[in-house]
């Protein structure tokens, strides 16, 4: 068996990992790469590896970066089938489509400025006709039911408690001559006890695992602190008049914020105002939500669904798709709240609102999740005084703050929790992906003070035989 590491290596960005075993080829993950635009473009255009020579792929979840580039994979002759979650399918369904009209306002922009310099322009990466070809790839498989991808290879899909159909996926191999291997890849672990969905179901009886390291050197706030932490983050700009802008994913995200106001609401924690959920898409992935019950935890039944009341709508909450009513809300005078996509915000509606909002100091930028080096959402929670967006500066005037609770990652604790249920006496291999240096080498460090022996963090391009 032989690895090699093609996306989300020393960085958090563009997943994808192809696995040889038994002679055949199978690419765990096909993500897009999101950074700087140039780079990005290059890196999503062009992959290492002939993909009609890939026997099958498999996906760990619907998020863009992990998922968004395999319209392009098919468009360049990948035939084989995708095997994720019946939940993540629903998703990609929306989310994939979605990436196109993303791709077509970006380049608009970007195109318009190379037109300028008499540069070449952008393309996108595939068109909406590439997404439905792509779509007739995938096959939904439940969690915990297991089955025969080829001879000698078993998989198996747990849940990761990361967004709704979020998966580890584990591989029993049987290399022939008395050599088997049971694999597991974390995909992107949740944090146990989150709001609406499952906690995570570790990935057990390992001899190698390939984990992400999104926050390994990390320790996120308490659960019981989060709500009072909210409403006291929220109030004061309320009675300010102001406007909370917040980025977030339009899938995972989105319905934890939206759970979670619900909750402060009903217990009259945050007065009444009006929260905007303006983003199409989260709209949609709120109606999969909605779709797909038996993926909640016990508390989101216990509170909501055992009463026939939806988790995700309360009366002084509004979804918006029009492009007009969006707009509208620049015109509007706050208090309100705001959650918009894209949680690094690098594309879509979200970019609008950070334009109006901004630079007024009565305005609170919460910050919900991670964002990746070179992102906007990066560049705001790293302090800086002026930001362009749409190619225009912007003083960063209203307040910022990162509650890294609502993380869908979990974090160092976590992380540790999670590898401990397999002992170092069983598990031979550990690999460290999805992370940054910062995070992943201090993590690597507590593995190894824990009694493991092989713990590796590779690089983009790197090979290892197993």
């Amino acid at each position: 068996m032989q690895i090699e590491f093609l996306g989300a290596d020393q960085t958090v960005t563009g997943s994808r990992h192809l696995l040889h075993i038994n002679g055949k080829k199978i690419l765990l993950e096909c993500g897009l790469f999101q950074g700087k635009r140039s780079e990005a473009y290059d890196i999503n255009k062009n992959f290492q590896f002939n993909p009609t020579e890939i026997d099958v792929m498999v996906l760990s979840h619907a998020h863009i970066d992990h998922s968004g580039n395999i319209p392009n994979l098919v468009k360049k002759g990948f035939t084989g089938l995708i095997y994720a979650t019946s939940a993540t399918v629903d998703l990609c369904q929306i989310m994939l489509r979605d990436s196109v009209h993303l791709q077509e306002k970006d380049l608009e922009w970007v195109n318009k400025k190379r037109k300028k310099k008499n540069e070449s322009e952008f393309k996108p990466l595939y068109v909406l006709d590439d997404v439905e070809k792509a779509m007739q790839h995938f096959v939904g498989i439940q969690y915990n039911n297991t089955i025969d991808l080829f001879p000698g290879i078993r998989l198996t899909f747990r849940d990761a408690g990361h967004i709704l159909g979020s998966a580890g996926i584990s591989l029993e191999i049987d290399e022939g001559n008395g050599k088997k291997i049971n694999f597991g890849f974390s995909g992107d672990i949740g944090r146990p006890n989150s709001p609406v969905i499952n906690s995570p179901d570790v990935l057990r009886n390992l001899d190698v695992l390939m984990m992400e390291t999104t926050y390994g050197n990390r320790l996120h706030s308490p659960v019981e602190e989060v709500e009072e932490d909210l409403a006291s983050t929220i109030n004061p700009i309320i009675e300010n008049s102001g406007k909370v802008i917040i980025p977030a994913f339009a899938v995972g995200r989105t319905q934890t914020i939206v759970y979670m106001l619900h909750k402060l609401f009903d217990q009259n924690r945050i007065p009444e105002i009006p929260i905007y959920v303006d983003s199409p898409l989260a709209v949609e992935a709120t109606e999969v939500f909605r779709s797909h019950p038996e993926c909640m935890d016990r508390e989101t039944y216990r509170v909501f669904l055992q009463e026939g009341e939806d988790p995700f709508g309360f009366k002084r909450l509004k979804y918006i798709k029009k492009t007009e009513e969006s707009k509208e809300l620049n015109e509007m005078p706050g208090p309100m709240i705001i959650i918009s996509a894209s949680g690094m915000a690098e594309g879509g509606r979200i970019l609008h609102h950070l334009a109006n909002n901004i630079e007024n100091p009565k305005n609170l930028i919460l910050f919900v999740g991670y964002a990746a080096e070179n992102t906007l959402a990066r560049r705001i929670m790293d302090g800086y005084d002026k930001v362009n967006i749409f190619g225009e500066s912007y003083q960063v005037k209203a307040k910022v703050k990162q509650m890294d609770y609502f993380s869908g990652h979990a974090d160092q604790k976590e992380l540790l929790d999670y590898v401990r249920l397999n002992p170092p006496d069983k598990l031979k291999n550990i690999i460290l992906v999805h992370g940054e240096p910062d995070q992943a080498l201090p993590f690597k460090e507590k593995l190894l003070q824990l009694g493991y022996k092989n713990v590796v963090f590779p690089a983009l391009g790197d090979k290892i035989n197993l």
